[in-house]
C-alpha cells in the first residue's frame, strides 16, 4: 500500500482548486478537463515510486529513480547532517515513516522516502549515526535501548509552553492574510458589522464611558483566552511527548500529538545557540533554548533539530548548555557591558514613527494626535532598560551577545563555527567613535536574533575583531 501515501500527498495539493471548481463551477462540464491533468500527474508520481530504488554501499547511500530519465545519486553518510522521520495519523496506522535526509547545501533534502517501514526508517537512521557501519540485530537493540534522555517534557510542560507562546496568534494573522487573499473586502465588512451590532447593542442598554470601558477590557480579555487556548491545542499537537535524547554523538528529538515527528542531528552539526525568555517566561519560572543547525531548510524550518528545550526550567537549560558545550564554561563567562550613553541609540528609532503619526492624526483627529507623543518617554525608558541588560562575553571557545528587556534573549556560538565577521560603522557611528562586530554562522534562520556586539567604541571593536580574526585563521572551521 505504499503507493497509496504517493497519491495522497499529491492529490492533496489540488484540493482546495479542485472544490473550488466543483462549487463555483456552475456544473459546467468544461470545467472538469483539469481532472485530467491531476490524474496525470497523479500517475507520473506513482510511475516516479514504482522506479525507486535505494541501497548502501561502503559508507554512502545510493538513490536510483526514473526509467526513461534516470537518475543516480550517490550520498556519503558524512554528508548527511539531519535526519528527519515523519508519521501522520495515515503513517501511523500501516506502521510505516516518512524519511528525509539533509545537508548543509540546498534547499532540497539529499534523498526523501515516501513511505518506508518503521523498523527500516530506524535502521536507515542507526546507519547514518554509524556512518554506513552496520552493527548485528543484537548490538543494533542494544544501541537504541541505550539512548540517554537528556529533556523529557510533561503534560504540564506542554501546557506551559502553549501559555508562553503565541502560536495561536500568528495562525490567526494567516487565516486574515489567507482570507484577504482570496477576497479582500471580507474581513473589513465583518468587522464593521460586528462594530455596528456591538455599538447597537451598547446604544440600546444606554452604555456610560464605565461600562464601554470594562466591555473593552472583558473583549480584550475573551481575545486573549481564545488565543491561549488556541496556542495550547497546537502546542499539544506540535509537542506532546517531547523528549531529548543521545546517542553517541547524535541528539535526537521525538516530538507531536497525532503526526509524529522524529528528527536526529549531530551535536557538532549545530553552528548557534538562542536562550530565550519572554514576560510569561519569568511568570512560570521557565526559558526555551534553541539552535541552528547546517540545514537549509526555508520552507520547512519544523523538520529540522531546532528546538532543543521548547520549555524548562533555567537551571534544565543551564544545565543542557554545560552538557552538550562543556567547554564553553557558560556560567563562568565575564560579561561586559555596552556602555551606559548609548542608549539614546535605541531611542531614536522611535523619533521617525511617532512624529508621522502625531501629525496624521492632528490632521485627521483634532486635538487627540498630540497623545501619540506620550510614548516617547516610555519608549525613553524601555532604551535606557534594554542598554542596562546588554552585554557581550568572550571565552576562550566561545562568543555570546545578552540583549533585551522584557522579552530576553542569550545569543552564542563556538568561536571555530564562525564563518564570517564583519566591523561596520554608520554615520552615526562615526560621529560617536563606535563600531559594531557582526558574526555570522551557517544555517541561521529569518526569526533568529543577530549575533552582534553593538555600539562599542571604535578601540574596542576593532582589538575584539583581531582577536577573533586571529582565532580563526588558526582554527579549522568545524561544521
Amino acid at each position: 500500500m505504499s503507493w497509496l501515501f504517493v497519491l495522497v500527498a499529491q492529490l492533496r495539493q489540488f484540493i482546495v482548486p479542485l472544490v473550488a471548481l466543483l462549487v463555483f463551477g456552475q456544473g459546467d462540464r468544461n470545467g472538469l478537463w483539469p481532472m485530467i491533468g491531476v490524474a496525470v500527474l497523479a500517475l507520473l508520481s506513482l510511475w516516479q515510486y514504482f522506479t525507486y530504488r535505494y541501497g548502501m554501499v561502503d559508507d554512502a547511500l545510493v538513490v536510483r529513480s526514473g526509467l526513461l530519465e534516470r537518475s543516480l545519486r550517490v550520498i556519503p553518510f558524512a554528508r548527511i547532517h539531519n535526519v528527519a522521520l515523519k508519521q501522520t495519523l495515515l503513517h501511523r496506522l500501516f506502521g510505516v515513516a516518512e524519511v528525509r535526509l539533509e545537508s548543509a547545501g540546498g534547499n532540497k533534502p539529499e534523498a526523501e522516502m515516501r513511505v518506508l517501514k518503521l523498523d527500516d526508517a530506524l535502521a536507515l537512521e542507526r546507519l547514518v549515526r554509524q556512518r554506513g557501519r552496520a552493527p548485528d540485530a543484537g548490538v543494533a537493540v542494544a544501541a537504541a535501548d541505550g539512548d540517554a534522555v537528556l529533556l523529557q517534557m510533561s503534560l504540564g510542560e506542554v501546557l506551559r509552553l502553549g501559555l508562553v507562546s503565541n502560536r495561536g496568534l500568528i495562525l490567526v494573522a494567516a487565516a486574515f492574510g489567507g482570507i484577504s487573499q482570496f477576497n479582500a473586502e471580507l474581513l473589513p465588512d465583518l468587522f464593521e458589522r460586528w462594530g455596528d451590532m456591538l455599538f447597537g447593542w451598547a446604544g440600546e442598554h444606554q452604555f456610560g464611558v464605565v461600562e464601554f470601558a470594562l466591555a473593552a477590557v472583558t473583549l480584550v480579555l475573551l481575545v486573549e483566552l481564545m488565543l491561549c487556548l488556541l496556542s495550547i491545542a497546537l502546542a499539544l499537537l506540535q509537542f506532546y511527548g517531547f523528549r531529548l535524547s543521545e546517542h553517541g554523538r547524535r541528539l535526537t528529538v521525538e516530538r507531536g500529538l497525532l503526526a509524529r515527528w522524529r528528527t536526529s542531528a549531530s551535536r557538532r552539526r549545530i553552528q548557534a545557540w538562542t536562550l530565550r525568555e519572554g514576560v510569561r517566561h519569568r511568570w512560570l519560572g521557565r526559558q526555551s533554548l534553541e539552535v541552528d543547525t547546517a540545514v537549509a531548510e526555508d520552507h520547512n524550518r519544523h523538520r529540522a533539530l531546532r528546538e532543543v528545550a521548547p520549555i524548562a526550567t533555567p537551571a534544565q537549560c543551564t544545565g543542557l548548555i554545560e552538557y552538550l558545550l562543556p567547554r564553553a564554561q557558560w556560567t563562568a563567562l565575564d560579561w561586559r557591558q555596552l556602555p551606559a550613553g548609548s542608549w539614546w541609540r535605541l531611542w531614536l528609532p522611535s523619533w521617525p514613527w511617532v512624529l508621522a503619526a502625531t501629525a496624521v492624526l492632528t490632521w485627521n483627529g483634532g486635538s487627540w494626535g498630540p497623545l501619540v507623543l506620550a510614548w516617547l518617554p516610555w519608549s525613553a525608558y524601555k532604551a535606557r532598560r534594554r542598554t542596562a541588560r546588554a552585554a557581550w562575553a568572550l571565552g576562550d571557545e566561545v562568543v555570546a551577545v545578552r540583549e533585551g528587556w522584557l522579552r530576553r534573549h542569550w545569543r552564542f556560538a563556538e568561536i571555530d563555527k564562525l564563518q564570517a565577521l564583519q566591523l561596520s560603522r554608520n554615520p552615526i557611528d562615526r560621529r560617536c567613535g563606535t563600531a559594531t562586530v557582526w558574526l555570522d554562522t551557517a544555517g541561521a534562520g529569518t526569526m533568529a536574533p543577530p549575533l552582534r556586539v553593538r555600539f562599542l567604541p571604535l578601540a574596542e571593536a576593532e582589538a575584539l575583531y583581531a582577536r577573533l580574526s586571529q582565532e580563526l585563521a588558526r582554527r579549522p572551521l568545524r561544521w
